[in-house]
C-alpha cells in the first residue's frame, strides 16, 4: 500500500514552486530542492503528497529531467522525501522533525515558553462563567447518567437552546431543525461526507477558511474560489464579487457552496443582506446548496447592527447553517451544531452514527448552561477583550509598520494584513525559531496564492500587543533583503 495521502499534478506544483519563498541557491537543483524544501516545512505542500515522476515535472518546468532526479535525490537525503519502485515519491520530515508550522495550531501552555502565538484565532475561556457552568453540569449529569448516554442529534435541552438564540436573532427555528455535532468542522465534515460526493464541484471565498479548505480538498471536491472584491484596495473591508458569484453559479453549477458571511475568516468581513439575497437567488437558480458557517456571528464587538441570518433570507428554505460555541464561549469546548430543515437532520443524524454516535454530554450540558443563562455577560467580557486588542493592534502596526495596510472590521477574531509585498511564508519560517508564530497568506487560499498577505489574531491580550509587533517588525527587517529579491522562479 501507498503511504502517500494525495497527489499533486505537474501544472499545480509548477504553480507552488512559482509562488515558494525566495532563494539564494544558484544552481538549478539545488533551487528546486530548496523551493520543495520549504513548501513541506511550510505546510503548503502537505506531508504525504505523491509528487509527479521525474519525467512529468521536468516537462512542467522545462528542466531537465537530471535536474529534477538531482533534487529529489538530494530530499531523499535530508529526509523531505520518500520513495519505493513502482510507487513513485511523497513528502516527508526528517526524522525528529515537528510536524509543519503553518501556525494554525495551538501549542500547548507548558511547551510555549515565551512563544508569542499570532497563528492562532481562538480565545481563552471567560472565567468566571465557564467553571460556574461546568460546576453545574455536573450537577445535572447523574440524572442523564442512567441511560446509554449517545444522542445522535445532540442533548434535547442543548437542542432547545440553540434553536432558542436562532430565534433571538431573526431566524424562527425548532429543535428538531438543530443537530449537535463535536465542533463545528465536524459538522462540515457530516455534511461533505453525506451530500457530497468525490469529484463534485464546491464553490469556496478566496481567501477562505484554512480548515475548511483542507477539509474539501482532502475529501476530493473540485474547489471553484470566488475572490473577494475590495472596492477600496487594502484599506477597506471586502465584499462579496456578487456578479462573480452569479457567473460562477450559473457556468459551473457547483453542488454546494460555502461562505463566512458574519466576520469572515481570515478578512473581518461583514456581507450586507442585499449580496446575501443575491447570492441566495443565483444558487436557487442553479440548484446550489448554500453552506453558511455562522461560527463568527456572535463576535460583533464593533457594530450594534448586524444583519438577518442569511437562512432567514432564503425563501426555498435550503440553506444549511453551521455554527459554534468555540468562538465565543472555548475552543476547548468542543460544541458544534448544523441548522437545516428537520428531513435533513435526520438523514444526517443516521450517517453520523457511522462515526462518533454523538457528542459528550458533559460538554453539551456546560454549552447548553452558558447559552441558557451567561450568554450576554459571556459576550460582553470578550467583546470587551477583543474590542481593546483590535484598537491597540491598529496603533501598533501604523507605528511599527506603517506601510503595511488593512481595515479595521466590526467584528471577528482577526486582521487580514497586506504586508507591502513581503513573502509571509518566509517570515513564518523565519519567525518559528525566534519564538514568534504566524498564519500566513497562502494556507488561507486553494492555490498557494495570497503570499503577501498574513492574518493577525485579535485574541491576544492588548497588553501584549505591544511586544508581539515589536518582535514582528523585527522578523521583518531582517527578513526584507530575503523577501525582495529575485525569487528564482523555475517556470
Amino acid at each position: 500500500m501507498a503511504d502517500w495521502q494525495s497527489t499533486v499534478t505537474p501544472p499545480a506544483l509548477a504553480r507552488l514552486l512559482a509562488g515558494a519563498p525566495p532563494t539564494e541557491e544558484r544552481t538549478a537543483y539545488r533551487r528546486l530542492a530548496a523551493q520543495l524544501r520549504s513548501l513541506v516545512s511550510a505546510g503548503r505542500l502537505p506531508v504525504g503528497t505523491r509528487l509527479p515522476a521525474e519525467r512529468e515535472l521536468a516537462q512542467a518546468l522545462t528542466l531537465s529531467r537530471t535536474t529534477v532526479a538531482t533534487a529529489y535525490e538530494s530530499l531523499r537525503s535530508e529526509g523531505y522525501l520518500r520513495s519505493r519502485r513502482g510507487s513513485g515519491s511523497w513528502t516527508a520530515l526528517p526524522e525528529g522533525s515537528r510536524p509543519p508550522g503553518d501556525a494554525l495550531h495551538p501549542v500547548p501552555p507548558h511547551e510555549s515558553g515565551h512563544l508569542v502565538d499570532l497563528g492562532v484565532a481562538s480565545l481563552p475561556a471567560p472565567q468566571p462563567y465557564l467553571g460556574e457552568a461546568a460546576a453545574r453540569a455536573v450537577e445535572q449529569l447523574p440524572a442523564y447518567a442512567t441511560g446509554h448516554g449517545q444522542y445522535p442529534t445532540g442533548v434535547p435541552v442543548l437542542r432547545e437552546a440553540i434553536a432558542r438564540r436562532f430565534t433571538e436573532r431573526g431566524l424562527p427555528t425548532t429543535p428538531d431543525q438543530i443537530l449537535v455535532t463535536t465542533g463545528a468542522m465536524s459538522a462540515l465534515h457530516l455534511f461533505q461526507r453525506t451530500l457530497l460526493n468525490r469529484g463534485d464541484r464546491v464553490a469556496v471565498e478566496a481567501p477562505g477558511y484554512a480548515h475548511t479548505l483542507g477539509l474539501l480538498q482532502r475529501e476530493g471536491a473540485r474547489l471553484v474560489p470566488v475572490p473577494l472584491a475590495r472596492p477600496g484596495g487594502d484599506t477597506a473591508l471586502p465584499r462579496w464579487d456578487t456578479e462573480e458569484w452569479s457567473r460562477v453559479l450559473r457556468g459551473a453549477a457547483p453542488r454546494a457552496a460555502f461562505v463566512v458571511p458574519d466576520f469572515h475568516n481570515p478578512t473581518g468581513a461583514l456581507i450586507e443582506e442585499e449580496q446575501r439575497r443575491t447570492l441566495l437567488a443565483a444558487a436557487r437558480t442553479s440548484g446550489t446548496v448554500v453552506v453558511v458557517d455562522e461560527t463568527p456571528a456572535e463576535l460583533d464587538w464593533g457594530t450594534d447592527r448586524m444583519p438577518l441570518p442569511t437562512a432567514a433570507l432564503d425563501r426555498a428554505a435550503q440553506t444549511v447553517t453551521v455554527g459554534s460555541a468555540s468562538k465565543i464561549l472555548w475552543g476547548g469546548l468542543r460544541i458544534g451544531w448544523l441548522r437545516a430543515q428537520p428531513a435533513l437532520i435526520r438523514r444526517l443524524a443516521a450517517e453520523r452514527v457511522y462515526t462518533d454516535v454523538g457528542t459528550p454530554v458533559l460538554d453539551q450540558l456546560i454549552a447548553a448552561h452558558l447559552l441558557d443563562h451567561a450568554l450576554p455577560e459571556v459576550r460582553a467580557h470578550q467583546h470587551a477583550r477583543m474590542r481593546d486588542t483590535a484598537h491597540a493592534l491598529a496603533a501598533a502596526l501604523r507605528t511599527q509598520l506603517p506601510t503595511w495596510q488593512f481595515a479595521l472590521p466590526r467584528g471577528g477574531l482577526c486582521l487580514w494584513v497586506a504586508t507591502d509585498g513581503h513573502s509571509t511564508t518566509a517570515l513564518a519560517e523565519t519567525a518559528d525559531p525566534q519564538g514568534l508564530r504566524l498564519a500566513p497568506g497562502p494556507s488561507f487560499a486553494t492555490d498557494g496564492t495570497l503570499e503577501p498577505y498574513l492574518r493577525l489574531p485579535l485574541t491576544i491580550p492588548a497588553d501584549q500587543v505591544e511586544d508581539a509587533v515589536t518582535r514582528l517588525r523585527t522578523v521583518t527587517m531582517g527578513a526584507r533583503g530575503t523577501a525582495r529579491a529575485t525569487r528564482g522562479a523555475l517556470t
